[in-house]
């Protein structure tokens, strides 16, 4: 087999549904689903991953009571994090090359996770920071969720939420608590009714900026950690607590659903953060290089969770196999026998994880991944090419075109062995080349933006 037709057979392999491919449930009921995304907290800031300060005893118990992917890949940034999340494919081919200047827009071309649930009988709801499009039909109502509480903009104890796209100003509310409240509430009514629901809550904490005093926050209990650490500052120190205060809201919305008996029936999946950490890596980033916005492992490698015993999950088990954020939606597809039209076979770029849920040792094909940071300045895309980039397999990661890393040996990413592995690097070129290629039709927001005329 020549080179040229095993990247081909690498790249079909590693992404996608297979041909014929129809979705099967993993058993007859159809699993309630909470996902819960921090945004900005990184691998480091959890106990149970050797943060030595700060306690979050319910993310530990949650541990023990999950398969934990260790391996488990997100984008640098949050939009395009998002984008993996909600379009089941790299944020690019849904037009996301960014945070702002409209270029966060989730095409209105994709197919959400939502709007392919709802047709499997599912209610869906939202409860958090969206950042996927503020015009009316980017907006979470109109992507396929029924109950939507989102953030819009405003400091923590100001913030400007809207409620199915009426918008209103909450002084004094603290966001995260709120969203936490309603997601339980609109729960309540949908076991009540025995509807299968879908809950994504993505709590903006704890993401900054942050103020030296404690105006932006619900109280003064984060000055706690002040003194702990000495790289402890304002910033980590508000963090940290943001994090226990969710850590706090899991373990009670995991109570309740035990007090209402559906806990085991719920596949609870917990992805501890949409990028790499903006905050507290300084003192702690599990032993990898680099955060939020930067190509490394500490950019793009955070821990997921899911706990599921009635699924038949073991508790307490780990898989290393190579995922991503793209491999939740083609998941939750197949758990929940979701129809799988030809758009969204087209559309899905990732793999079930179906396999390491039932056997977290089983057989895993190697893949390529594309960490794209993005960002670029208006009409930069094609001199961005190499910029902020890397592209891995299970073992190697080339950065920037110019750094390889052995992550077998290297997880930290300490030596450049580039010149070691000419033929790796010959390889991961050639396969990023043709993902960049097949890419570019797919940048539909790059001109959205126009500056107001000065």
């Amino acid at each position: 087999m020549n080179k040229a037709i095993l990247l081909m057979f690498l790249l079909a392999a590693s992404t996608g549904f297979a041909e014929g491919a129809e979705a099967k449930p993993l058993k007859d009921s159809k699993p309630n689903i909470i996902v819960i995304m921090p945004d900005d907290s990184g691998y480091g800031n959890y106990s149970c991953f050797g943060n030595p300060v700060i306690k979050t005893p319910n993310i530990d118990a949650l541990k023990k009571q999950s398969l934990l992917l260790t391996q488990y890949h997100v984008s640098p940034r949050c939009s395009p994090s998002r984008t993996k999340l909600m379009s089941g494919r790299h944020e690019f081919m849904s037009g996301v090359t960014d945070t702002r200047r409209m270029r966060e827009r989730l095409s209105l071309d994709t197919i959400t996770l939502p709007q392919a649930l709802k047709t499997a009988g599912y209610a869906t709801g939202f409860f958090g920071k969206w950042h996927l499009g503020n015009e009316g039909p980017y907006r979470p109502e109109n992507r396929g969720f029924d109950e939507c509480w989102m953030y819009e903009k405003g400091a923590r104890m100001a913030a400007t939420i809207s409620h199915n796209g009426k918008s209103q100003r909450m002084a004094g509310t603290y966001p995260t608590d709120l969203f936490f409240k309603k997601a339980t509430e609109w729960i309540d009514v949908q076991r009540q009714a025995k509807t299968p629901f879908f809950v994504y809550l993505p709590p903006k904490s704890p993401h900054g900026p942050f103020k030296e005093d404690s105006s932006d926050m619900p109280n003064e209990d984060y000055k706690k950690f002040l003194g702990t650490h000495p790289k402890m500052t304002v910033k980590t120190a508000k963090i940290y607590w943001e994090v226990e205060n969710i850590d706090m809201r899991i373990g009670e919305m995991i109570k309740q659903l035990e007090k209402w008996g559906i806990a085991d029936e719920t596949l609870f999946i917990f992805i501890a953060s949409d990028n790499g950490a903006s905050g507290g890596a300084e003192i702690h980033n599990a032993g990898m290089k680099k955060g939020k916005g930067q190509p490394y492992q500490g950019g793009t490698r955070v821990p997921a969770f899911f706990r599921w015993p009635g699924g038949g999950i073991k508790g307490g088990s780990e898989s290393a196999a190579l995922t991503s954020q793209m491999d939740i939606m083609p998941t939750l597809l197949e758990i929940t026998g979701t129809p799988l039209t030809d758009q969204i076979k087209q559309q899905v770029e990732g793999r079930s994880l179906i396999p390491l849920l039932k056997n977290p040792a089983a057989d895993w094909e190697d893949r390529y991944l594309v960490h794209h940071v993005g960002a670029w300045e208006p009409g930069q895309a094609a001199q961005s090419k190499h910029a902020r980039v890397s592209i891995q397999n299970k073992r190697f990661t080339l950065v920037n075109n110019e750094e390889l890393y052995d992550l077998s040996t290297d997880p930290g990413e300490t030596k450049n062995v580039i010149a070691e592995y000419p033929e790796v690097v010959d390889q991961l070129r050639t396969v990023y080349d043709q993902w960049w290629t097949r890419m570019q039709p797919r940048l539909v927001n790059e001109d959205a933006y126009q500056p107001p005329a000065k």
